[in-house]
């Protein structure tokens, strides 16, 4: 007899297992389909082992400059192998801790890969080869994506390789190519210069994180510029020759052609979604560009069936699959959640200088026609920043003139991640410039610049 929930969920990354756990909360039986590790991507290759990476590469680079804070520190050394070792007990410690919260909500994992068969009805294939079939009044589907791999750029983990890959290198490579500068690419150019690799990074677009605002960009670029990984933009890797020691990688250029020798290739072009062989066509689910077409509430073109996350239309992000996944499951379960508003989502790049951005850039704001004020507080005018050693970057905010409306903000600098969501609360809050300026800010605080950063778009700034 096949096993019977009221909701199952296929996938349990942020969107998967965050679904799971609301939905039990709720008094819905609850069980999760999971081919790998529970935490899916974010988890076990992503969000989690990439800041542990980072966390090892920023302790190295103080070290390193322990002289700049009149201390000594002598002898200092890297071992790479116990850097991704630490990196991966930090996945598999988090893969766990969901697997506590499944138990303790008394939600049930059911190890394999899940396939829809009908409407309220899974095949799931187990690593042995043998079936099972689940039953459920409702079915999310919350697969993920993978890296997107380029004809020109096929990955064989050796030596073109994936974000995953990049993550369990056996060794430090002495060269690296990085092709594409978004969050993937910077985030590991930076990892692996601050640990001793000579990388160069390769944009199609006209400059390095395209998504931000152009000056982040630029000071991104002049960071990373300090550290001496080389940048190339407006630039295309036409071919990849692997059958040396090495990679011989050919680069078509403004200015001609060029070849760049490297060790290793990292492909950080993008994602796909993981919506093959999960049976969308045999049920005749509705997708357009690889994402599956969902309303407000996640609800596919046939009854009892939802997806979330990755492989819907949206910012592939884990915050993002995760509020997703409890609007889906509150509104299953009869309540009335407010849908998702898609233009206050903040993104987030963990390099050094970090990179946090919400709304509107400048750019975008002009292009609209709207009359705006905008504000820049850099911190090299910080305290904080100042007593820290972290005076790159800056804060900037974007206002509507006329009625204060909080339209972006953009920051680049130390810690900015986590300053980011006062910006998100205070727009989801409909909060203005001159409330932001009149809310007292902590002193010596890298946060301060945020009311800073308001007060100079009205022209009330006190420190520059």
């Amino acid at each position: 007899m096949a096993l019977q929930y009221d909701l199952v969920v296929i996938g349990s990354g942020p969107g998967g297992y965050v679904a799971a756990i609301r939905a039990s909360q709720l008094g819905l039986k609850v069980g999760v389909v999971e081919r790998e590790s529970l935490g899916g991507i974010c988890l076990n290759w992503g969000c989690i082992p990439t800041k542990a990476l980072l966390k090892s590469a920023q302790v190295f680079e103080y070290l390193n400059h322990a002289a700049d804070y009149g201390l000594s520190a002598t002898g200092v050394g890297q071992d790479f192998t116990a850097v991704v070792k630490r990196s991966r007990g930090v996945a598999d410690g988090m893969s766990k801790g969901i697997n506590f919260l499944f138990k303790k909500n008394k939600i049930e994992t059911i190890m394999g890969t899940g396939k829809l068969l009908a409407p309220g009805k899974i095949e799931v294939t187990k690593a042995d080869g043998g079936k099972e079939t689940v039953e459920a009044k409702s079915i999310i589907l919350a697969t993920g994506a993978r890296s997107r791999q380029l004809p020109n750029l096929p990955i064989d983990d050796k030596k073109i390789i994936g974000y995953r890959k990049a993550m369990s290198l056996e060794q430090l490579p002495k060269k690296l190519v990085v092709v594409g500068s978004g969050a993937i690419g910077v985030e590991f150019a930076y990892f692996y210069r601050t640990m001793g690799s000579e990388v160069t990074i390769v944009e199609y677009l006209p400059r390095i994180v395209p998504v931000e605002d152009e000056e982040v960009s630029k000071q991104m670029e002049r960071s990373f510029s300090k550290i001496g990984i080389k940048v190339l933009t407006e630039a295309e890797v036409t071919k990849v020759d692997t059958s040396g020691q090495g990679c011989k990688v050919t680069v078509k250029t403004a200015k001609g052609e060029q070849q760049l020798d490297c060790d290793v290739v990292l492909s950080a072009v993008g994602i796909a979604t993981n919506i093959e062989n999960i049976g969308l066509e045999e049920l005749g689910i509705k997708t357009d560009r690889g994402r599956v077409i969902v309303d407000d509430y996640y609800k596919t073109n046939v009854d009892g069936i939802y997806a979330i996350g990755d492989i819907v239309p949206g910012p592939a992000l884990a915050h993002v699959a995760s509020a997703e996944g409890i609007i889906c499951v509150e509104k299953i379960a009869g309540h009335h959640p407010e849908p998702l508003n898609y233009q206050n989502i903040p993104g987030c790049t963990y390099a050094q200088p970090e990179i946090a951005s919400v709304g509107l850039t400048e750019a975008e704001a002009r292009k609209r026609g709207l009359d705006i004020k905008v504000g820049k507080f850099p911190f090299s005018a910080s305290g904080k920043a100042s007593a820290a050693g972290a005076k790159d970057g800056f804060v900037k905010v974007i206002f509507d003139a006329k009625y204060g409306e909080w339209l972006g903000a953009h920051m680049v600098g130390a810690n900015v991640t986590e300053m980011i969501a006062e910006v998100v609360v205070a727009r989801k809050l409909e909060t203005t410039g001159h409330e932001i300026i009149k809310s007292v800010h902590p002193h010596p605080t890298m946060s301060e610049a945020v009311m800073e950063a308001a007060a100079a778009a009205y022209d009330e700034v006190i420190h520059l």
